[in-house]
């Protein structure tokens, strides 16, 4: 199936992203583990084997329509050196996420694309419970302090 160029470039811009947050999550994932933060590396982990698991979607997707996936294409990565840092880097980078997707999602919608938008749609549920996570992590920071809020994250 020949997919429309301007949706491709669009699916590619997403991919990119989705690399970008790989690495990032990778990152703090084992910065936390380094600094003896066992639930905290285990978070930042699953959420970036989510964000695999969205990278080879669009690459299927791509594919499918005819277009070469982009795989070379990274963003900034931002890399918190404390926690809260991390925390906010990652809901800044998932906030940017969700405004992609949902501009896609309204892209694949005007030219009739319903099986990409769908696709769209599963991985913006992700992004939002991701953004969720790394919300409550930042209120239980601010609410019980982060050096209390560490402690639980020990293990």
């Amino acid at each position: 199936m020949k997919g429309d160029p301007k949706l491709i470039d669009t699916l590619n811009s997403l991919l990119a992203d989705e690399l970008t947050a790989i690495n990032q999550y990778i990152v703090h994932a084992e910065m936390c583990e380094d600094w003896g933060y066992g639930k905290l590396h285990h978070g930042f982990e699953k959420r970036a084997i989510d964000e695999m698991k969205h990278a080879e979607k669009l690459i299927g997707r791509i594919l499918f329509l005819g277009g070469t996936p982009i795989v070379t294409n990274l963003n900034n990565i931002h890399i918190g050196g404390e926690v809260p840092k991390q925390v906010e880097n990652d809901r800044v980078a998932e906030l940017g996420a969700i405004k992609a997707y949902n501009d896609a999602i309204a892209l694949a919608g005007e030219l009739r694309d319903y099986a990409t938008r769908d696709i769209l749609v599963q991985i913006l549920n992700d992004e939002d419970r991701h953004m969720d996570e790394l919300e409550e992590m930042q209120d239980q920071i601010e609410q019980m302090s982060l050096p209390i809020f560490l402690t639980t994250q020990v293990g």
